[in-house]
């Protein structure tokens, strides 16, 4: 049974970027892309940072709150789009994001008499709906939508979070971590004069680097105009419900379990290429932990006879043709769906099968991150007839990096996935780990067989 926990919002802030930010490098105006297209009623993106500081919301009140609220008008400066709103002017032919001098974000304070320990530990499991009052809403119609808003929440016990839910039709994980570490950076160092961001943290905003010659920006559109109803231009997103009663969990992937599992599915798949004549795979941490993380969750969900697909998101940056910077700001990221028999990910050699189709699917990039892309969205459409489980955020964006001034991050979770169903991948507090993998939409069911399948006492 989940405490009863409440959230009460104490103020509602309106911040907006200095009155000089019109002069600065980052545009008023911005045109998505097919990239950002492909994304565009998508659910938000949701993140929770949670920090411990001394028990006294004195302290909060009176010094954390300021700088963050000061540190973040500096930061949006930077980042115009994201105080701006998406529209779909009747003159375009496609949406686009327009910044007009006064706009803001909406940025709520609030306070909590949950317990800071119980939400920002190392519980295996948490149900849901204890963390769903920490991120705010943003607000679309079929018209406009916000495109970021932030929660400031106290909590009486200890420690406070921010929430952040960010439009992903503007934003993809690279670019909200890189918006989040250059608001951690201006508040904590911008006191002793640091105004500006660092190369690694600048956005740009160059969109004539994203080519499109076959002209997919127009496919997605009509796909997305034909969903829901003929000339649909709406911009209202997919409003996911999260299924009642239903559980996080948490697992730690240490290096040590992580050299362990490679051991066993090299050794494993040595000799499948043996008696097959197959050339070897080359394997990383990241595809032999989707791998697993895929047939753990088909022996607990204990279905047969059906295909089950996996979604991976491929950062496009360094695959394009023309590569582009890694500080781009939008979203740049394609998709690749090994799929597999579940009868096959349930047997004895699943977690090979589950290996072989990732890696299928990661050779499918030789002939182009966007080849098979027109055929994205109506995969995702029919999800109602195939299962599918998405893999979602990355290592790489070194979440528990996020230093405001008061350290590194206790826990950083990704509470859209609740919604969503997928499996997140992040970075670890613990240096001793190496990765952290968090599933949404577990059905209560589900725990005992995942804690079992995740001690990789069993493949």
């Amino acid at each position: 049974m989940a405490p009863n926990n409440s959230v009460k919002i104490l103020e509602v802030f309106r911040v907006s970027p200095p009155p000089t930010s019109l002069d600065s490098a980052s545009p008023s105006s911005l045109p998505l892309t097919l990239f950002d297209i492909l994304w565009l009623r998508f659910p938000p993106v949701e993140r929770v940072f949670f920090y411990e500081i001394p028990p006294t919301n004195a302290l909060f009140l009176d010094s954390i709150l300021p700088k963050l609220k000061h540190s973040l008008s500096l930061t949006l400066q930077h980042y115009l789009p994201l105080a701006g709103t998406l529209t779909w002017p009747k003159d375009s032919h496609k949406p686009i994001i327009n910044y007009i001098e006064g706009d803001s974000i909406s940025f709520t304070l609030a306070e909590s008499n949950a317990d800071f320990y119980h939400l920002s530990g190392n519980n295996c499991f948490v149900e849901a709906k204890e963390y769903h009052s920490l991120v705010p809403h943003l607000p679309t119609s079929h018209e406009q939508a916000q495109v970021l808003a932030l929660q400031a929440t106290i909590f009486s016990n200890c420690g406070f979070c921010i929430g952040i839910t960010a439009h992903h039709a503007v934003l993809d994980g690279k670019s909200s971590s890189m918006f989040m570490k250059s608001w951690a950076h201006l508040c904590k160092h911008g006191g002793d004069g640091g105004l500006s961001l660092v190369p690694e943290l600048t956005p740009s905003y160059d969109r004539t680097v994203i080519k499109d010659l076959a002209g997919l920006e127009g496919i997605f559109l009509n796909q997305w105009m034909n969903h829901g109803g003929l000339n649909n231009k709406s911009l209202k997103v997919w409003e996911l419900e999260t299924p009642p009663d239903v559980v996080r969990g948490t697992f730690e992937l240490s290096r040590a379990k992580s050299q362990k599992l490679m051991q066993l599915i090299t050794t494993m798949l040595a000799m499948e290429e043996k008696n097959e004549q197959k050339q070897p795979l080359q394997l990383s941490t990241y595809t032999v932990t989707c791998a697993y993380t895929w047939v753990c969750l088909a022996k607990a969900e204990g279905v047969r006879d059906a295909k089950f697909l996996l979604g991976i998101n491929v950062d496009a940056r360094r695959r394009l043709d023309a590569p582009i910077p890694a500080t781009y700001f939008g979203n740049c990221i394609g998709v690749l769906a090994p799929v597999a028999e579940r009868n096959e990910l349930l047997g004895e050699d699943g977690v090979v099968v589950a290996v072989n189709a990732i890696c299928e699917a990661i050779t499918s990039l030789d002939d182009g991150v966007l080849s098979g892309s027109e055929n994205w969205l109506p995969m995702i459409f029919a999800i109602k007839t195939e299962r599918l489980v998405g893999i979602a955020g990355s290592p790489r964006f070194e979440l528990y990096n996020t230093d405001f001034g008061w350290g590194r991050p206790r826990k950083v979770e990704m509470i859209s996935i609740d919604r969503t169903g997928a499996i997140c991948l992040s970075d670890s507090r613990n240096e001793s780990e190496l990765v952290e993998l968090k599933l949404g939409f577990l059905d209560m069911e589900l725990r005992s067989p995942l804690l079992f399948l995740f001690s990789f006492q069993s493949v």
